[in-house]
């Protein structure tokens, strides 16, 4: 049997498909990486040139597809994960309008389409992936009315008509959405895994090499927000501590795989910090605390020299509780594998370095006095700037005796091997420093840029010491955002404050994070507690959205029975009508045409209802004959139809 050709594609029809694969990529083009976005969105618009008239050939579409596939894995390094998979959704749904020339086509492209947004929210949970994931599912249902209409061969709908169908349909399932939410029993752990980012986010890592940071430093997305629970401690002790770098190879220095030996106990000081720290998604194991935690939040674990680790992964949003305070004290005594550790220099490099140290240790002798020397040195001849110069293969001889200008990094590594060489144990710690005040949300926004690298120095009698090189070259740079007033304010109040705008954004992804994205099984349970509840276990939770989802369906069965209100004046005044006849027990069947309705009541009621059928005869040629009924026959049809009354 011969296949029927599909109809073919109207103009207006196709813009609106393409416009609802435009909406759909967009959220999905926003989450991946800069150049890989702008080349999918310039790919979309060059095939969409190119296919506007007639379709590309087979052999075409093949070589284009394949070139997209090598050119998006290359981008990735051929590694893949979650950013690999979303970037080869989006640039094949770019190449989808090469091949939309009829309404199957069209049908196709739409529903690929939706695939965007959907796997956008393994990239970003947030409150505008969401808000623009659906608008395109509404646009979507929409443009698929529409295609409906135009096969069938009726005339298309203003585009408005089918969006407030879509609209309705969304409304309808809201109320079972919420109660799957908020009711339906959740697990601790997710049942299943997706692949890793090919592409992790900017943000600390276990190695530091000069010039790695310059991207990191220019980033001003928010890393964590920290919320002190009774007092701020001074912006001194805002240091967040993160890996903690021992080795160091002439040009890297990395936290190494050595053994974890005991940490040195310390006595804490009297003043402590308790806070909360929410931590957006890294995928890495790597957690920042205040300098020191005092404890270990469930779900990390503690290193040798007090850098946190998370147990699992850290790709979603993550909450943690923690309490820390500056050490007054460590051990008399540092282990002997952390001394060798600390005092390890690199063969065959920076030679000047290490003869500088050697010659402080002889002419100083004392611990202090060298770090106080090697710090005025820094104050007096060096300077701070992100531009700086490129080291060549010995780079700490070039930092310290050729440009003497660079940021963090250059000055923690420097300061590190001077110290080591002058037989100091030395450590680079790195992580983040200070903070930008919330006045709206009343918490701290530690941003990326906010990444920071200081040093530890291991001083007989107080043990490790708190060293930062780069703060005594440029204070400014490194406690710059914690200048800020701790004033709260209102909306009105932080749009004035300088970044009020970020401000207010950050504050409500900050909303979204605690209604949302951190409603987990424990609050869950913890749901209904200002009732007097203080925890339901999963099966009185399970009982609850049997009957909630129960009452939802039956909410969405009986609108949906309804039906929209009838908008044709002419089908309104013809259901009137039928009303009419049926309080006389002659009312249409559901099933029952309207001439054959018409009909029988007529051999019912002899010739008393030949005006029946007139009016029978004039609704079918107004509603299913094209161009039969003008606005003036419609109106006296409404009319006439208003007037009868059964005999």
């Amino acid at each position: 049997m011969a296949e029927h050709a599909a109809p073919p594609l109207d103009e207006a029809s196709r813009r609106w498909a393409l416009l609802v694969a435009a909406v759909c990529l967009a959220p999905l083009l926003l989450q991946l990486p800069g150049p890989t976005s702008l080349a999918i969105a310039a790919t979309a618009l060059v095939i969409t040139g190119l296919s506007w008239r007639r379709p590309l050939s087979n052999l075409l579409r093949g070589v284009l597809a394949v070139a997209i596939v090598v050119a998006v894995s290359a981008q990735f390094r051929f590694e893949f994960g979650r950013d690999t998979g979303c970037a080869l959704l989006g640039a094949m749904l770019a190449l989808k309008p090469s091949e939309t020339s009829s309404l199957r086509d069209a049908r196709s492209l739409v529903g690929f389409a939706l695939f965007a947004p959907f796997s956008t929210f393994l990239l970003d949970q947030g409150p505008w992936s969401l808000a623009l994931g659906l608008t395109g599912a509404m646009l979507a249902l929409g443009v698929l009315q529409r295609l409906a209409a135009v096969e069938g061969g009726m005339p298309p709908e203003r585009f408005i008509l089918p969006f407030q169908h879509a609209l309705r349909l969304l409304l309808l399932g809201l109320p079972l959405a919420f109660a799957i939410f908020w009711l339906f029993p959740r697990i601790a752990t997710p049942l299943w895994g997706v692949p890793g980012r090919a592409q992790a986010k900017v943000g600390l890592s276990d190695t530091m090499s000069p010039g790695d940071w310059v991207d990191l430093l220019a980033d001003d997305s928010v890393a964590a927000r920290a919320r002190f629970i009774g007092p701020t401690p001074p912006k001194s002790a805002m240091y967040w501590r993160g890996p903690v770098l021992w080795e160091f190879d002439g040009r890297t220095w990395r936290r190494g795989r050595g053994g974890e030996p005991r940490p040195p106990s310390f006595v804490p000081s009297t003043r402590r910090w308790t806070y909360t720290l929410d931590v957006e998604p890294t995928d890495r194991t790597q957690l920042v605390a205040l300098d020191l935690p005092l404890s270990v939040p469930d779900g990390a674990r503690a290193t040798s020299d007090y850098s946190l680790r998370t147990t699992r992964p850290m790709a979603a949003l993550t909450r943690w509780t923690m309490t820390s305070a500056q050490p007054q004290s460590f051990d008399a005594v540092l282990d002997a594998s952390q001394r060798l550790r600390g005092l390890a220099l690199p063969s065959g490099h920076d030679p000047r370095t290490v003869a500088l140290g050697r010659e402080l240790r002889a002419r100083l002798r004392d611990d202090r006095r060298i770090v106080d020397y090697a710090l005025d040195w820094i104050h007096r001849d060096f300077a701070y700037s992100i531009s700086a110069p490129v080291l060549g293969r010995d780079a700490m001889d070039d930092f310290l005796f050729r440009t003497r200008t660079g940021y963090c990094e250059h000055f923690a590594g420097a300061f590190t091997l001077l110290m080591r060489a002058a037989g100091i144990p030395t450590r680079v710690v790195t992580g983040y420093v200070g903070g930008t005040w919330n006045r709206l949300g009343g918490y701290w926004m530690i941003r990326r840029m906010d990444a920071h690298a200081w040093t530890e120095v291991w001083l007989q009698g107080r043990g490790w010491v708190r060293v930062d090189p780069t703060a005594a070259v440029a204070p400014e740079n490194v406690y710059d955002t914690l200048d800020v007033p701790m004033a709260e304010g209102g909306l009105f109040e932080t749009l004035q404050a300088p970044g009020g705008l970020g401000q207010v954004g950050d504050w409500l992804r900050t909303n979204w994070n605690d209604m949302v994205l951190g409603f987990d099984a424990d609050r869950q349970s913890r749901l209904f507690s200002p009732l007097g509840l203080r925890r339901m276990d999963p099966t009185h939770l399970a009982l609850l959205f049997g009957a909630v989802s129960s009452l939802a369906l039956g909410l969405m069965v009986w609108l949906g029975l309804r039906g929209p209100r009838d908008r044709d004046p002419v089908l309104r005044a013809w259901h009137r009508l039928d009303r009419r006849y049926a309080r006389r027990g002659l009312g249409r069947a559901p099933h029952e045409p309207a001439t054959t309705w018409a009909e029988r009541i007529s051999k019912a009621r002899g010739p008393d209802a030949v005006e029946l059928r007139d009016l029978a005869a004039r609704f079918t040629a107004a509603r299913y004959a094209a161009g039969v009924a003008d606005g003036a026959s419609a109106r006296r049809l409404v009319r006439d139809l208003g007037r009868h009354r059964p005999s």
